[in-house]
């Protein structure tokens, strides 16, 4: 019963390293190098542009976890972005195959479902096309926008949260739009479930909470104690930082403050119904409010807010 897992260091991989070591399955996990891991797990050193350095160590191995990935909303990146998401998961997928690998688990993601354009959201959708073509058999789990406690990096969504606990957020978002926001430790638990009860080539969402980004914002005034903004930014003025953001980060090659595809996304209701997920792999999900309180309690225990 032993599980290669990749991403095990990130934000939803961390989650997922925990409940597979709860479950009882003994975990070979992926990480560059000094990336940190339990005792109990045996690390694989290694880079997934590289697959080939590290494949024998897919050799023994039951299941596939594939949740690394790298995103990012950098201009600069978008080259990087389709060698690891794309190309790496090709490689790592036949690597899986020639090991006889059962099953593989790939994380997606929702934004496949209406909403990729460019960058690292269009890179999961041919992440999902190539794993699908792979000759292992392919889950697929598609989180919406996960929240909680240990977003290091951050993630954007983490990130939001972490401005507002720090009371950089002085507006609202424009337009009326709004987003599922779901636990962190329901995305994992929906990936340990899905090593056995999920079905393969088949797709499950992921979800918690469809949230207009007002209701978000009031959430987020109410577990962080800042008070609700109370100005809208219009769009126009949004889209024309955001425009002016990307130029900045093209001269640069850092990351947007205010990534212009977020903007584009501020005015559409990226909603998801993850009823398949609590049908056939038993996940409930968690209420959306004391994820987001755990998540600020971590970025303050942290001294990051």
């Amino acid at each position: 019963m032993r599980v290669f897992l990749t991403g095990g260091t990130g934000f939803v991989g961390s989650h997922i390293l925990a409940d597979l070591l709860a479950a009882g399955y003994e975990v070979r996990a992926l990480a560059r190098a000094g990336g940190a891991l339990p005792a109990e797990v045996e690390p694989v050193r290694g880079d997934l542009r590289e697959v080939g350095a590290f494949a024998r160590s897919l050799h023994g191995c039951r299941y596939l976890i594939h949740c690394a990935a790298l995103y990012s909303f950098a201009p600069g990146k978008r080259a990087e972005i389709g060698a690891v998401n794309v190309a790496g998961t090709e490689s790592l997928l036949a690597a899986a195959y020639l090991a006889g690998v059962e099953r593989a688990v790939l994380t997606s993601s929702s934004a496949t479902l209406g909403h990729a354009r460019g960058g690292y959201h269009r890179s999961k959708l041919e992440q999902e096309r190539i794993a699908f073509c792979a000759r292992v058999g392919v889950v697929a789990l598609l989180p919406t926008a996960p929240v909680g406690p240990g977003d290091r990096k951050p993630t954007p969504t983490g990130k939001l949260v972490l401005d507002f606990a720090r009371g950089k957020i002085v507006a609202r978002a424009p337009g009326s739009g709004g987003m599922n926001l779901v636990a962190v430790e329901d995305v994992a638990r929906a990936h340990v479930a899905a090593l056995t009860r999920g079905t393969v080539g088949e797709r499950y969402v992921v979800g918690g909470e469809n949230l207009t980004m007002d209701e978000i914002w009031r959430l987020l005034a109410d577990v962080t104690g800042r008070p609700m903004p109370a100005w809208r930014a219009p769009y126009p003025l949004a889209f024309a930082a955001g425009v002016l953001d990307e130029l900045r980060c093209r001269m640069s090659g850092g990351e947007p403050d205010i990534p212009l595809e977020g903007v584009r996304l501020a005015r559409e209701r990226m909603y998801a119904d993850s009823g398949r997920a609590r049908t056939e792999l038993g996940v409930v999900p968690s209420p959306v409010r004391t994820a987001l309180a755990r998540a600020v309690d971590w970025f303050r225990e942290a001294g990051l807010a």
